[in-house]
């Protein structure tokens, strides 16, 4: 086996008591699964210490200490025999089978058959990277060159979509309205702004990263890293920065989009591109709320996406008004540092316990993850599977199940809410008012569920933080007046609003054939077929399209890895025919929504119980949300089947 396989680790030499005190900091079911690797020795995963279970974001497996330890203790001398070997790895390295096995261990259960292929490729195990485009020598050269792409955003899925083009050998552009890559994570510079997936999946499959310094990383370390892969990859000099796409208009005649853009500085033109992708994101138009007076307040005020920095928020009243998956996180953050927070939030927030939400990845794990081998995608696959997304049954409404109260779907989703209540009650004690305003009055995991580590009620608890419940009548120049008529004195507003994630591709003019208006073309919902290729607009291809925002599990950083690759098969088909043009067949399309409509109605979000959501259009119907489990919907992209598509 080739010792420098990627994930097999760097050599090292460091010594014996260095090595102890790494393994004193790692993940012990991790490190077991990666002494299978090192030794060869299936004792590791087939003996009587194991781990007791697997819960989401908990890494030692419920393992007593008298375990770990003597985990620790068999590990070190065979470390250092590896060590001393030169780090050479023995031949016999784990088959599929024996993954398997070793899959079923760390993850405390027997992991299905049909969701094994997906998690070998996502580890990269055998190959780091499954999806690497190796077709761009069956293309011509000229066939190549005369296909001209543009892709239209570099957050996460732009800046995926530009590393498979330059590897399929295309000429591509990647047009982003902000002044550098990482979408999301290049805007939203709010305090306490970081991310919700552990750091070490939230990264592409074939870019591990062994330098996270948080389990669950801040903005600046989240935006540093797609900085570093776009340079890794040689991404820059096809990027465009500080341009926004205008519109695009298609040309049925020759199959060519003219795609209109316009740079800061208000130069306006336009580009050729045979496809076109869109990696514009769902949650990037920053949406005010609809309250009176906005503009009439004296003080400074700004949407969370564009925190003014230049304001000192240093012993001002502050307000944030919005407390979902932003505010969140930023009321902890300043709490401490304005003279008084008040929070106007509309609904309260299921949330659930994440122990490791603000702690730092200790230097023997990083040590470990750089080290030993396959330590670190075994450590990958201990965040992923526990919210994979693969099993969807506790976001299933049961139709003999009584809900008329509202409050549960089922009678595992009746359990849910009784372990986040739990763990509400438990934070805030016997203050039955404060109980009484965050204590949802809906299903659990009805909408967006945060996770925290006990700092969002602790701030609340705070003498100078008031939560507050009551509807905003207004905002006047001193303050926010609520509907029960009292004044809310403040000196700055935050609003944590959220975003337009209703409105795809907005507002872009995108003109299909016969001139068709793609906004109106969709009207109140916007639809795709696999959320990616839409019917009268041929060679537009979507990443994070419609119906494919993730609610249970999983990440957006996976999902687009499934998206381009369908992506690239279809590029790849069009250039292997030689055909100007690819659309899905309309049936092909309206029975795929048909089937994504009937599942989402059968799903906890769409309960009649849930009002306020961004998951749902003016008339309460969500087009945003995938109700797939990831590894079917993986199982779905791998390969476009021709037959479901009208060529040109």
């Amino acid at each position: 086996m080739d010792t420098r396989h990627p994930h097999a680790g760097e050599p090292f030499t460091d010594d014996d008591s260095a090595i102890a005190a790494a393994l004193e900091e790692v993940s012990i079911p991790t490190l077991m699964c990666a002494m299978v690797h090192i030794t060869g020795d299936l004792s590791w995963i087939r003996g009587d210490i194991k781990p007791a279970g697997l819960f989401l974001n908990e890494y030692q497996g419920y393992m007593d200490e008298e375990s770990k330890a003597e985990v620790r203790r068999r590990a070190l001398p065979e470390i250092v025999a590896y060590r001393d070997k030169g780090c050479e790895l023995p031949e016999n390295q784990p088959d599929a089978g024996l993954l398997h096995e070793m899959m079923n261990f760390i993850g405390c259960a027997e992991i299905p058959d049909e969701v094994v292929p997906m998690m070998l490729d996502e580890m990269g195990l055998g190959d780091t990277d499954v999806n690497r485009i190796d077709w761009a020598d069956e293309v011509s050269d000229d066939a190549r060159a005369a296909f001209p792409v543009v892709v239209i955003g570099c957050g996460q899925s732009g800046l995926l979509a530009g590393i498979r083009l330059k590897e399929a050998g295309l000429p591509f552009t990647i047009l982003e309205k902000n002044g550098g890559p990482g979408g999301t994570w290049w805007e939203n510079v709010y305090p306490g702004a970081r991310v919700d997936v552990g750091s070490h999946f939230y990264c592409y499959s074939f870019e591990p990263s062994d330098h996270w310094t948080e389990y669950f990383s801040q903005q600046p370390e989240l935006q540093q890293y797609f900085v570093d892969v776009m340079k890794r990859n040689e991404i820059t000099d096809h990027c465009r920065f500080d341009t926004e796409v205008v519109g695009a208009t298609l040309d049925e005649s020759t199959g060519v989009w003219t795609v209109e853009v316009c740079s800061s500085d208000g130069f306006v033109e336009s580009l050729p591109a045979r496809a076109i992708i869109s990696a514009v994101g769902s949650l990037n138009r920053a949406k005010l709320p609809e309250i009176d007076g906005i503009e009439d307040f004296d003080g400074p005020w700004f949407h969370s996406t564009r925190w003014d920095h230049t304001v000192d928020i240093a012993d001002k009243r502050f307000a944030l008004i919005g407390a979902g998956a932003s505010g969140f996180q930023i009321a902890p953050t300043i709490a401490e540092r304005v003279e008084h927070l008040t929070i106007f939030q509309r609904t309260a927030q299921w949330m659930f316990p994440n122990p490791n939400y603000h702690e730092k990845v200790p230097e023997g794990h990083k040590w470990a993850i750089r080290h030993l081998p396959f330590f670190g995608r075994w450590f990958r696959f201990l965040q992923f599977w526990p919210g994979s997304g693969g099993d969807l049954s506790s976001s299933r409404i049961d139709p003999d199940y009584d809900d008329s109260d509202g409050y549960a779907v089922s009678e595992r989703n009746l359990a849910t809410r009784g372990f986040f209540e739990g763990w509400i009650r438990q934070q805030v004690g016997d203050d039955e008012d404060l109980l009484a305003k965050v204590i949802p009055d809906y299903p659990a995991t009805g909408k967006r569920t945060l996770q925290d580590n006990g700092s969002w009620l602790a701030a609340l608890k705070r003498d100078d933080v008031e939560l507050v419940r009551t509807g905003i009548e207004r905002i006047e120049p001193t303050g926010v007046r609520t509907v029960d008529g009292e004044l809310h004195p403040v000196d700055v507003i935050c609003y944590a609003s959220g975003f337009h994630h209703n409105r795809f591709l907005w507002p872009m003019d995108i003109r299909g054939r016969g001139g068709k208006l793609l906004n109106e073309y969709w009207g109140e919902e916007p639809a795709a077929y696999l959320g990616i290729t839409i019917p009268e607009f041929p060679n537009l291809f979507c990443m994070y399209g419609p119906g494919t925002n993730l609610a249970h599990g999983g990440s957006l950083i996976f999902h687009s890895e499934c998206q381009i690759t369908y992506i690239m098969g279809c590029l790849k088909q069009l250039l292997d025919g030689g055909h100007r043009m690819m659309e899905p067949r309309p049936e092909v399309h309206d029975a795929y929504n048909a089937h994504r409509r009937s599942e989402i109605n059968r799903m906890v979000w769409s309960h009649w119980s849930i009002a306020h959501t961004h998951y749902k259009n003016a008339h309460g119907d969500i087009f945003t949300l995938s109700p797939w489990p990831i590894h079917t919907y993986q199982q779905w992209t791998k390969t476009p089947d021709p037959s479901e598509y009208t060529f040109t």
